[in-house]
Order: structure tokens, then sequence, then C-alpha cells
């Protein structure tokens, strides 16, 4: 019988793509299915992930894995070829702090330095400048977080090797550049160029109109809210 390997996820979530990325590494053959998170949530997501409701969702045969950074370590520990981790205790555990790292302090810095109000936008830029030196510094020199190869902290930034970079260009931004951040954002070009990444990444133009889409949306609001 064959394994049952699916993931619910959607087009432009990061987060949905840092579980194909994984699988891709590993070589695991999966079944992608799409879901419209903001429009029509299909049954099977709301019974697979009945706490968050959200993607992405990992299936594997028949028992259901939600939140993207444990699918990524179960996808580590239930397929042992090309590493996503460290073997070493420390440096398995100095992955771990960096990927969370970037989920509850450079992800949350970033969304709010660009949807801040004017009035609220440079102290927020600062913040999110502040959280990018500091997961620079964990590069120390080396080509991917993970070294040689792509691990579980580039996985889990793949918003800033990516998604940042669209997003900065549709709002007019200037987070990440190569003169704020040279290593960071060599190592932007260096994950985005890596062909396994390549294949797991979301079509640049499609990403890019619907953040000038959502940020036009999102003007409109605030501009409707002012009068």
């Amino acid at each position: 019988m064959a394994e049952e390997v699916k993931v619910f996820g959607t087009w432009g979530s990061p987060f949905s793509r840092r579980v194909e990325l994984a699988l891709k590494i590993k070589g695991v053959k999966y079944e992608y299915i799409e879901e419209d998170v903001y429009g029509n949530k299909s049954p099977l997501l709301l019974k697979y992930n009945p706490v968050h409701k959200k993607v992405p969702v990992f299936l594997h045969n028949g028992k259901p894995i939600a939140e993207s950074l444990v699918i990524v370590e179960y996808i580590e520990e239930t397929w042992k070829g090309n590493p996503i981790l460290p073997e070493d205790p420390y440096e398995k555990a100095m992955a771990r702090f960096w990927a969370k790292f970037v989920d509850e302090k450079c992800l949350p810095a970033l969304w709010k330095a660009g949807s801040s109000p004017e009035n609220e936008r440079a102290k927020a830029v600062e913040e999110a400048c502040e959280c990018l030196k500091t997961l620079e510094s964990a590069l120390n020199g080396k080509r991917f977080f993970g070294g040689d190869t792509v691990g579980l902290v580039d996985i889990a930034a793949n918003f800033i090797g990516y998604w940042l970079r669209l997003f900065q260009e549709a709002a007019g931004h200037d987070l990440l550049s190569a003169e704020k951040f040279p290593a960071l954002f060599k190592w932007s070009d260096e994950f985005s160029s890596c062909s396994v990444v390549k294949d797991s990444l979301p079509p640049k133009d499609k990403l890019l109109a619907y953040f000038k889409a959502h940020i036009a949306g999102t003007k409109a609001a605030e501009t409707n809210a002012s009068n």
C-alpha cells in the first residue's frame, strides 16, 4: 500500500511553502490540495485542523498535523535522508532557537512595518530592522543558516528570503537591502535561486500583484476610516 502524503495549503502562503520545501528536500512525493482560506474553507481542512482552522495541514497515512514548523520537524524525523536539522544536539537546539525567533519576532515585526499607519511606521520599521540585524548575525559567514545546505532556519525564514523583497517592491519600502544587510541580502539571493527552493516558491508576478492589491485595499480602508 502506497504512503498517503497530502499537504493542504494556499498558493501564496510562506507557511504552506515551508512544508512543500521540506518534502522536496527529502524527495517525498505528495498530493497538494489548494484551499480557499479567505472565502470557503473545505470541510476536510476544518476536520483536520479544528483548533486553528488554517493552513498548512499535513496528512500522513490519515494522521493530520498542523503548524508549519511542527510539520517540518515531523518530516525530518519520518524521512531520514537529506537532513534538515544538524546531528549535534547543541547545533540542533540553536537551529530551533533561530527558527522560533523568525516566527515569534521577525515575522510579526515585518508585518507591522508593512501595515502600520504612516504616523507609526518609522518606529515599526526600526523594530523590524533590529530583528533583521539580529537574524543576520546567525549566518556568521555561512552560505545558508544550515551551512552549505538549506536547513530548518532557512525554511523558517523563507518569507524573508523571497516574499519580503516582493512586498517591498509593491509597498515602496526598503527594509531588506544589500546596503543595510549585505549578508542577509546575499543569503536571500542564494536561497531563492537554489534549485530545490525555486520549485517551492509561488510565481513572482502573481505574488507581486497580490501584494499590490492587498496594499491598495489597506490604504483605501485607512482613507475611509479617517473620513
